[in-house]
């Protein structure tokens, strides 16, 4: 399955490679975009490339249970964010998102863009019935993107998130397949 793409209007969602260490670095290093992460700054980039070539190594399987993919600006090439999806058991049809946009790149509407082909990926190509999403509950961000992309809040984990703050409380959302999905 390697070379899956996902392309929107603005963007492209390609499987990372070993050539984007230097901007998942980048990514990871920012206290914005770690703010609300469980995963933490890594101490330098032998740490990152460790937490990277396990995703990778998973994207070249025949049969990939869990996506990693770079989202790059189409009209400039340019790194954004990192967006997973993660399949779980076949029987069930269900996987769970995650995402992590560089904080340059906030409040332009690329992780909602990313989600939603992501959502539409997941029902059209891979023919999933659910698709889950976790977010801390301070995470308004998230939260709006989430909730943009026609994903419902169903409920509360108390204090799952070991973020640095201490315990978070996180929200689940879902969307299923014969939900109405938002495109726009």
């Amino acid at each position: 399955m390697t070379g899956t793409k996902i392309l929107t209007d603005r963007l492209k969602l390609r499987l990372i490679e070993l050539s984007d260490l230097d901007s998942i670095h980048n990514l990871h290093s920012l206290t914005e975009t770690d703010e609300y992460n469980a995963l933490g700054i890594p101490k330098n980039i032998r740490e990152t490339k460790s937490i990277i070539e396990p995703w990778i190594a998973e994207n070249q399987l025949p049969e990939i249970k869990n996506y990693t993919f770079a989202i790059d600006n189409k009209s400039n090439e340019k790194f954004i964010g990192l967006f997973g999806l993660k399949l779980g058991n076949k029987k069930y049809k269900r996987a769970e998102v995650w995402y992590k946009i560089h904080s340059d790149y906030w409040k332009k509407g690329y992780a909602t863009e990313s989600l939603k082909a992501v959502i539409n990926f997941g029902f059209e190509t891979l023919e999933l019935h659910r698709i889950e999403a976790g977010c801390a509950v301070e995470n308004i961000g998230s939260i709006k993107v989430l909730e943009k992309a026609g994903m419902v809040r169903e409920g509360l984990l108390r204090q799952v998130l070991p973020l640095k703050t201490g315990w978070s409380d996180n929200f689940e959302y879902s969307i299923l397949e014969t939900d109405k999905r938002k495109n726009n």
